[in-house]
This record gives C-alpha cells, structure tokens and sequence, in this order.
C-alpha cells in the first residue's frame, strides 16, 4: 500500500496555497479540520505503534519554513492572521499590533513578539517518526501547513517548554484543553501516515477520556 502521505503532498502543498486568503477567515480562529473524539480514537487506533528511529540524525534545515504564502505574507505572518483580534500589519506583512489567545495555557498577548507558532506535532517528533524518509518538499509542505491542525499561535515560552516532546512528556497546562490537543495531534498523525510509540497512544488514549 502507498503511505498516505506519498497520496496527499500535492494536495498538502495545494492547501499551503488554498488557506492564504484569511481574510474570511474569523479573529482568534482554530486551525481547520480538527476531527471529533470518536473520529480522533478510530484515527488513533489505525496508526501504526512503533519505537522512533532515526532521532540522531534530525536536523531542522530539512523542514524549510516559514515560505512565502501569499505577497508578503510568511506562514508565521498568515497564523498570527487567522488567530488574531484585531490584527494591524505593516507594509512587509508584519504584525505591529493585535491580540492573541494562547490555549495552551489561557494568555492572551497584544505583542506579536510573545506568541510563537507551535507545530502541533513538533518537527523532530515527525521525522523520529517516519518524517526521515519523505523529500525535502514534502518536510516543506508539513512545516507550513494550513489546511489542518497543526499550526498554533501560543505563548512563546510555553511553546518553548514543550519542545519536541510528545503527549507521554508535556501536556498543555490548561487541563480543558487536552481534548482538543489530542484530537489535533492524532489528526495530524494520521494525515501524514506517522507513526506513534506506545506510551504517546496511551496518552493520548487517557486525554481523549477528558472529551
């Protein structure tokens, strides 16, 4: 069978391209496609259970982001966008004032420069799992991807904590939140074909329980 995500990178990098219009888009927006409880638990039990392999060769350079959307706009500006209230930008796209709701951990920041944009599934926990073997392009289309969940604007240290650690290391602080962390990290697994070790299932098993 064809890993799934040898199928979908042309519709992946179609999608970095179809979500760069926000301007429809609403202030403090999730990301799309987020799947519910029971869809995230098939998903869940249909990824492949497996140890990481290949985490001392990771290298961040191979996960080219942020690119170029749409004029002016990088990915990271297009996020900051879609998650913003009351968004003004500058002529380069920038954003010189706002405000932002981290659900992380339920802060809300007015300074573009405190909110970092967390990968839902960090990039070396996606080439530790399975990530090591796709091309170049199709690291790039996962790193700017805006057509599911797996870019969030959060407190920038709070992202920084986290890391590249998964649900069995570092959970979000905000305990309410969990349900939805959980339903978009197995999305996003289960969209790139990843692969998931046993103590990240059943963490994630026991935060879809919060649902």
């Amino acid at each position: 069978m064809v890993p799934r995500i040898l199928k979908t990178v042309a519709m992946v990098v179609a999608a970095v391209i179809a979500y760069a219009p926000f301007a429809a888009v609403p202030a403090n927006a999730t990301p799309p496609n987020i799947p519910s409880a029971s869809t995230a638990l098939t998903r869940l039990n249909s990824l492949t259970v497996a140890a990481e392999s290949h985490s001392y060769t990771y290298d961040r350079n191979p996960f080219p982001h942020w690119i170029t959307i749409t004029g002016a706009c990088n990915t990271r500006e297009q996020v900051l966008k879609r998650d913003d209230t009351g968004v003004v930008t500058d002529s380069s796209c920038a954003a010189i004032s706002g405000s932002w709701y981290s659900p992380y951990d339920g802060a809300t920041w007015t300074a573009a420069s405190d909110v970092d944009i967390d990968h839902m599934v960090p990039l070396a926990e996606a080439w530790a799992s399975g990530a090591w073997a796709w091309t170049t392009s199709q690291r790039q289309a996962y790193a700017n991807d805006l057509g599911g969940p797996e870019l969030w604007a959060v407190t920038d240290n709070v992202n920084q904590s986290k890391g590249d650690q998964d649900p069995a290391e570092w959970q979000p602080s905000l305990s309410s939140f969990r349900c939805t962390y959980a339903r978009a990290w197995i999305q996003v697994k289960w969209y790139y074909n990843l692969t998931v070790d046993s103590a990240e299932k059943s963490s994630l098993n026991t935060m879809l329980g919060t649902c």
